[in-house]
C-alpha cells in the first residue's frame, strides 16, 4: 500500500465518518416535518368545522339583525303616529277640556266664596 491509498482510505474514512455525524441531524430534521405535518393537517382538519360553524353563526346573527331592524323601524313608525294622535288630541279636545276645567274650577270657587260669606253673616 502506498502512501496515496493511505491517504485516499483516510479520507473515504473521514467522509463516511461525516456523513453519518450529519445523518442524524437530518434524520431529526425529517421527524420535525413529519410532526410539523400532522400538526398542521390537526389544526386544518379543526378548523374547517369550527369555520362552517363560525359563518352559520354570522348568518344566523345577520338574520336576527334584520328582524331588529324591522322591530325598530315599526316602533319609529308607530312613535310618529303616536305623536300625531297626542298632537291631534291635544288641538281638537286639549283647548275645550282646559276651558271645561278652568270653568269648573272658576264655579267651584265662587260656590266656595259664597258659602264661606254665608257662615260669616249667621256668625255675625
Amino acid at each position: 500500500m502506498s502512501v496515496g491509498d493511505v491517504a485516499g482510505l483516510i479520507a473515504a474514512i473521514a467522509f463516511v465518518a461525516l456523513v453519518a455525524l450529519l445523518a442524524v441531524p437530518i434524520l431529526k430534521l425529517g421527524r420535525l416535518i413529519d410532526d410539523t405535518r400532522g400538526t398542521v393537517q390537526g389544526v386544518t382538519n379543526e378548523s374547517l368545522p369550527l369555520l362552517r360553524e363560525v359563518t352559520q353563526t354570522v348568518t344566523t346573527t345577520n338574520g336576527e339583525l334584520e328582524r331588529v331592524s324591522a322591530i325598530t323601524t315599526n316602533v319609529q313608525q308607530v312613535t310618529t303616529n303616536v305623536s300625531a294622535l297626542t298632537a291631534l288630541f291635544a288641538a281638537t279636545l286639549g283647548s275645550p277640556m282646559i276651558k271645561v276645567a278652568a270653568f269648573t274650577y272658576g264655579v267651584r270657587q265662587a260656590l266656595t266664596g259664597q258659602r264661606s260669606s254665608g257662615r260669616r253673616r249667621r256668625r255675625s
